[in-house]
């Protein structure tokens, strides 16, 4: 994985420090491996940063720096990664989710129209809600495990790249 490439793309320290929803986080934010980029923190980064993109609740980026935090990864990176879900992209990855959740629970898929209202959620709960929790949590482990096995294999075939090269 070119490490430089990716240094490019992620912000200061600094920032992230002073970001307003991370501030609750305090001197935790101070541990240095949760800014260093190496074979170990990138990997776990990109499963965390996955999964909880596919957590269908607000305030991803919250959960996705504390479990940055917890495991002790490249904070940038988690947090980075949870927009793959945005306006844009969201309701076909949570459609995908509830349909696969559905085809998982043998339900056949219901129509539904969606209505912003807090009504239409607690009566879809009970309808449309397990399938589609199933889905999101099957979706997140899949990207998970995908993009931390990726990303670990593309940063070990660049350092024997680098170590061909040096070598020949």
């Amino acid at each position: 994985m070119p490490k430089k490439f990716i240094e490019k793309f992620m912000p200061k320290p600094e920032t992230l420090r002073n970001h307003k929803h991370l501030q609750m986080f305090g001197k935790l934010l101070h541990k240095e491996n949760l800014w260093a980029l190496n074979r170990r923190s990138a990997p776990a980064a990109f499963a965390i940063g996955l999964f909880v993109a596919w957590i269908p609740m607000p305030f991803q980026m919250v959960l996705a720096a504390a479990l940055a935090i917890v495991f002790n990864c490249n904070l940038p990176i988690a947090v980075a990664l949870v927009w793959i879900t945005n306006p844009v992209t969201m309701p076909f990855m949570f459609y995908v989710a509830y349909l696969l959740g559905a085809k998982i629970l043998s339900h056949p898929p219901q129509e539904f129209a969606f209505e912003a209202t807090w009504r239409w959620v607690e009566a879809s709960v009970s309808t449309i809600g397990p399938p589609f929790i199933l889905g999101c949590f099957v979706l997140g482990t899949t990207f998970a495990l995908t993009g931390y096995f990726l990303v670990k294999t593309l940063w070990r075939y660049s350092i024997l790249l680098k170590w061909k090269n040096r070598n020949s």
